[in-house]
């Protein structure tokens, strides 16, 4: 026996690669980090199999699960064992070394068993995850619960609040930049320039993983944020926890936080930064409306910010995380690394 069946923990700490096999649009919702999906069934074969087990019972659908594998099996064990080529030549094992391929599906049934099966027939080690798909997701939401010490860091739009993030994830901090793991910097304009938002689902994962490697005894920084981000929901739990965080409320004046925004939107198509100010036409009111975008036109980026920096001040009132143990830090003119990282360091310790 070539297979075997293990715990979340113990399979995760396996060398070798890491192969779905569920349906694409199973793996596109969520998956385990590192992992090659490698279906059994498509989307359609998956669906179809799925009505025939609900209407005619299990032995009907493992059967046309059967007459779809039949079809598929060589071109399958192919990429089974192109899979095992790339890993080895990515990590320098030789061609005779041999590797466990570690397999799941979406609860550790017939899916991963059928695969470690048809492994076994190639005499090639295999182990499958116990509980599939559905343990990574249990261990995913819990991680969410555990105690962990959050400090907020807040400040209106233009202050530099994703750029002090990622400078203090240079010098060992703690960070999660919660925008970047969702694509969108959270506002009618957060999504320009970015790469589209991964699901919902894989969006958790994606913070639970950061989690992962994180000492419970020091500090998380994360940006204050409102609930959604874009069409990306922060898991409950957690944003229960940032609401009730230590907040650094960054400061920086109107002329700062102006060539903050022409960097950032500047750069951008012009089509693409008057859709952005269409979307919020009625917030913004005509007069503004046409402002910002006959500016877009001219490319006059400072008349552009103006005309919406009033629109975001507004809505950052309404933002709800971090409202314990505010203190704020005046970085006006501040733009080196080290007067940054010392001032923060002050205010921690303060």
């Amino acid at each position: 026996m070539n297979s075997r069946k293990e715990e979340l923990e113990k399979f995760r700490k396996v060398n070798g690669p890491l192969i779905d096999v569920r349906s694409p649009s199973e793996y596109y919702k969520g998956h385990l980090p590192n992992s090659i999906n490698i279906p059994l069934f498509d989307n359609e074969e998956r669906s179809i199999i799925g009505t025939i087990y609900k209407n005619y019972g299990r032995e009907k659908a493992v059967i046309q699960g059967l007459e779809y594998l039949a079809k598929k099996i060589e071109n399958i064990v192919n990429k089974l064992f192109e899979a095992i080529n790339v890993y080895k030549s990515k990590n320098h094992y030789s061609k005779l070394e041999e590797l466990t391929l570690k397999i799941y599906c979406a609860r550790g049934g017939m899916r991963s068993k059928s695969i470690t099966w048809l492994l076994e027939k190639y005499n090639q080690r295999s182990i499958r995850l116990k509980d599939g798909y559905k343990s990574y997701r249990k261990w995913t939401l819990e991680s969410f619960n555990k105690e962990w010490e959050i400090v907020v860091i807040g400040g209106k739009t233009g202050t530099g609040k994703t750029k002090l993030l990622k400078l203090l994830g240079k010098n060992n901090y703690q960070v999660i930049d919660l925008e970047g793991l969702a694509s969108h910097r959270g506002s009618t304009f957060g999504g320009l320039g970015m790469k589209g938002q991964p699901s919902n689902e894989k969006f958790e994962n994606m913070i639970a993983e950061e989690l992962k490697g994180f000492q419970k005894n020091k500090k998380i920084f994360v940006e204050a944020e409102s609930a959604n981000i874009g069409k990306c929901k922060i898991p409950h739990e957690f944003f229960s926890k940032m609401k009730t965080a230590d907040r650094i409320e960054i400061k920086k004046s109107e002329s700062n936080r102006l060539d903050e925004l022409i960097k950032t939107y500047s750069i951008y198509e012009e089509k693409d930064l008057i859709e952005a100010v269409l979307r919020i036409k009625k917030k913004l009111g005509p007069q503004r409306t046409t402002i910002a975008i006959e500016s877009i036109k001219n490319k006059d980026w400072q008349s552009v910010c103006m005309a919406v920096l009033e629109y975001y001040d507004k809505c950052y009132d309404y933002e709800k995380t971090g409202k314990n143990n505010i203190k704020t830090l005046d970085m006006t003119d501040i733009f080196d690394d080290q007067t940054t990282l010392r001032l923060i360091k002050e205010n921690m310790k303060s």
